[in-house]
C-alpha cells in the first residue's frame, strides 16, 4: 500500500509532535524528510495516511510506536573526527591531564550512532593510555543507540580516522563483514551509552571536563537552545570546555560559558 502525499495539516501535526517530544522546531522545509521517514511505518501498519499514522501514535494502542517516530525523526549525520579542530584541543586536555588523579571526563551528547564517542575514546585511549578517563554517550533514539554499543561500520565512514588508530584500535571486517570496520571491544567498554532527552531535566551524571553538543541546536527555538545549554553547562566543570557545531552560536544565548574560538566555550 503506497501512503498518500503528506498535506500540510498532517505535517503540521508531525511538527508538534517532534516539538513536544523532543523540543526540535521542524521547518517547512523538512516535509519531504517527515513523509520518507515515516512512510514505512505507514505500510507496516497498513494505513494509508499520515493522519490516520497519527492518530496511531495518538492513541498509545501500539507500545514503542511513538519512540520509534522519534527515533527517525532525530536521527542525524554523524562521521568519525568531524570538525579536527575540536579533537586537537581534546588532545591537549589529555595531555594537560596525564599524572592526575582525577578521572578525565567526556560527555558527548546526541551521539548518534557513535562514530563522535569512538572519536573521543580513541583519543584519551591514545594520550591517557590506562590513566582514568571516561566517556558518557547519550542520544534521545533508541535504535541508534544501539548500532552506537555494536560499533560496526562500512568502511566508508571511516575514511578520517587516523591510521594509526585504525591499526590500533578497529579491527577489518573479512568474509560476509568484508567492506566494513568493528571498533575493538577494550575501546567499546569504555564508552558508556544512555538514552536521554536533553529537553527535560538531565538525570544525576556528574560533571565533565569536556562536553561536545554539536550540531543539536541548530533544531531547537531559541528559547528551547537557552533551556538545553543551560542544563548542560551546569555539568561543566570550572575550566572545561563545551564544543557546539561550526554553524552554531551561543550568542545571546548563555553567559555561563565564554567563547575562545569559534564552536569552541570554557567555563571561566
Amino acid at each position: 500500500m503506497t501512503p498518500d502525499a503528506i498535506s500540510d495539516h498532517e505535517f503540521a501535526q508531525f511538527q508538534r509532535f517532534i516539538f513536544e517530544a523532543a523540543g526540535i522546531t521542524m521547518a517547512p522545509s523538512k516535509k519531504a524528510l517527515v513523509s520518507g521517514r515515516l512512510s514505512k511505518r505507514l505500510q507496516h501498519h497498513r494505513v494509508k495516511s499520515y493522519g490516520d499514522y497519527f492518530k496511531l501514535l495518538s492513541s498509545g494502542q501500539e507500545p514503542g510506536e511513538a519512540q520509534l517516530a522519534v527515533d527517525l525523526l532525530t536521527t542525524n549525520e554523524t562521521y568519525f573526527f568531524r570538525e579536527n579542530k575540536h579533537f586537537d584541543l581534546l588532545r591537549k586536555v589529555a595531555q594537560e591531564a596525564r599524572g592526575r588523579s582525577q578521572s578525565l571526563r567526556v560527555w558527548s551528547a546526541a551521539c548518534s550512532t557513535g562514530e563522535e564517542p569512538y572519536s573521543i575514546a580513541m583519543v584519551l585511549a591514545d594520550v591517557l593510555t590506562d590513566q582514568a578517563w571516561e566517556i558518557t554517550a547519550t542520544d534521545i533514539s533508541t535504535r541508534v543507540l544501539q548500532k552506537a554499543r555494536y560499533g560496526h561500520y562500512p568502511m566508508e565512514r571511516t575514511g578520517n580516522i587516523p591510521r594509526e588508530y585504525l591499526q590500533r584500535f578497529c579491527l577489518k571486517g573479512m568474509d560476509q563483514y568484508a567492506g566494513t570496520l568493528l571498533v575493538q571491544r577494550p575501546l567499546r567498554k569504555r564508552v558508556q551509552f544512555l538514552e536521554m532527552n536533553l529537553n527535560t531535566a538531565l538525570p544525576q551524571l556528574g560533571s565533565f571536563d569536556v562536553i561536545f553538543l554539536r550540531n543539536v541546536l541548530i533544531y531547537f527555538s531559541t528559547d528551547t537552545k537557552r533551556q538545553v545549554v543551560a542544563r548542560v553547562a551546569q555539568l561543566l566543570k570550572p575550566g572545561g570546555y563545551l564544543f557546539i557545531g561550526h554553524s552554531e552560536s551561543l550568542n545571546d544565548i548563555n553567559n555561563d560559558v565564554a567563547m575562545v574560538a569559534p564552536s569552541i566555550y570554557r567555563k571561566p
